[in-house]
């Protein structure tokens, strides 16, 4: 019988990072993470934690997903050993961001839907 264990491990490990990035995210001085509303919309983690995928969206402002996205992956680094030490963890994994657009339609389908 296979292990449940490692999978409920990775998603509270997801949450946790998750938590973590919106409060790192939140205090950068960036000005292109500043304009409009910035969510991280989910968290992947490989198994072997080597790599962490961040689906971020962004909806509002001037600033488009792309030049968020560019950089959140420049600032990756520096998020990386944030998180190592908040979360006392020996290996932190990479992370790499990922717009993600479902907000966006999301709130394009509600608009659509309220001119109906």
């Amino acid at each position: 019988m296979p292990k449940k264990g490692p999978s409920k491990n990775i998603s509270r490990l997801n949450e946790d990072i998750r938590r973590e990035l919106i409060d790192i995210m939140g205090g950068m001085k960036d000005p292109r993470l500043k304009d409009g509303l910035l969510t991280i919309t989910r968290v992947d983690t490989t198994s072997d934690l080597s790599l962490c995928r961040v689906h971020v969206s962004v909806l509002g402002g001037q600033t488009d997903a792309d030049a968020v996205v560019k950089a959140l992956n420049a600032a990756a680094g520096h998020v990386r050993s944030v998180i190592a030490t908040r979360m006392h963890i020996r290996r932190a994994p990479q992370f790499q961001f990922i717009p993600d657009g479902s907000a966006a339609y999301a709130a394009h389908i509600s608009e659509v839907l309220s001119h109906l």
